[in-house]
């Protein structure tokens, strides 16, 4: 699928790199300015851009419109290429003043002296917050600064404070994200992350399984998963169940995890005794299921 878009871009002046650039949804062109800009350290423009979903990126201008296409959750994970994105997006100091590289900072502070203007550098990353390039609907942030461009967040979904999406990741309908959503993991609707949860992604540690979680699943407080879950599943808090932690299966059989991956259905628990891990049969009446009106999100 092709798909062109008008975009605004902020360029260094010294160098001609492109730092970042913004797609309105509206397809129009619409300029920004910052302070950066005014003092000489970058410059803007605006560019048409064509992309082939399928095929990796090429440019930077390339790689943000495919991180848009997923905030606005016109695509979803994995529904476009981003093979190589990390080599094409600059290490940037996101600052209050505009984005620019790194080794700039002191001297924007110093350009902005005159004007009496606090410069507060939020981040140093490839990856600015996606509330700054895309504003998704129907959804609740409780720190922007915890949610990346490129995160899926479908209507309804509410990321706490303490919740984390990064890119390539998110949710696919209702959900409460109290913990981390890592790059590349798909959370089905009307699941719970609980406070301090993680789901394992795939940037680091050799991990190459794309992890996906249900329906109406529950993972606790400080739990976290490293395999993928069916539909109706709860993790006990406490527990981080890996790819490789021995189960004891509801048929009495001791498995390593990867066995269980994608079933539906099944509470993961310690024994309270012994400490090994079981795994039992359960459904989403056990825990509740979401207060549905913490989701309408208007």
């Amino acid at each position: 699928m092709s798909i062109k878009r008008t975009g605004h871009r902020y360029i260094d002046v010294a160098s001609g790199k492109t730092l970042d650039t913004w797609f309105p949804r509206s397809n129009k062109e619409i300029a920004r300015s910052c302070m950066a800009q005014k003092v000489g350290l970058i410059k803007s423009d605006f560019v048409d851009i064509e992309i082939e979903i399928d095929a990796p990126p090429q440019t930077t201008e390339e790689a943000y419109l495919r991180l848009h296409l997923l905030s606005e959750c016109a695509v979803k994970p994995h529904g476009v290429n981003l093979e190589g994105v990390f080599g094409l997006l600059p290490n940037v100091a996101w600052t209050s003043a505009g984005p620019m590289l790194p080794d700039l900072v002191d001297e924007l502070r110093g350009l902005l002296a005159a004007e009496n203007m606090q410069v507060n550098v939020t981040s140093v990353d490839k990856f600015p917050r996606m509330t700054d390039y895309v504003i998704p609907e129907g959804v609740r942030i409780g720190d922007a600064d915890r949610v990346r461009l490129g995160a899926h967040l479908a209507s309804g979904t509410t990321v706490m404070h303490e919740g984390f999406v990064n890119f390539n990741a998110g949710t696919l309908g209702n959900s409460m994200v109290e913990g981390r959503i890592s790059a590349g993991v798909v959370v089905g609707a009307d699941s719970d992350l609980g406070g301090s949860a993680s789901i394992m992604g795939t940037l680091s540690g050799g991990g190459k399984q794309v992890i996906s979680i249900g329906e109406r699943c529950l993972i606790g407080a400080n739990a976290g998963v490293g395999i993928s879950l069916g539909n109706e599943c709860i993790i006990e808090s406490g527990l981080y169940l890996t790819a490789g932690s021995k189960v004891r299966t509801p048929e009495g059989n001791t498995v390593a995890a990867r066995e269980l991956s994608g079933c539906s259905g099944l509470l993961f628990r310690r024994h309270s005794q012994t400490g090994a891990i079981e795994a039992v049969t359960t459904n989403a009446e056990l825990w509740g299921g979401l207060n549905k009106d913490l989701h309408v999100n208007d």
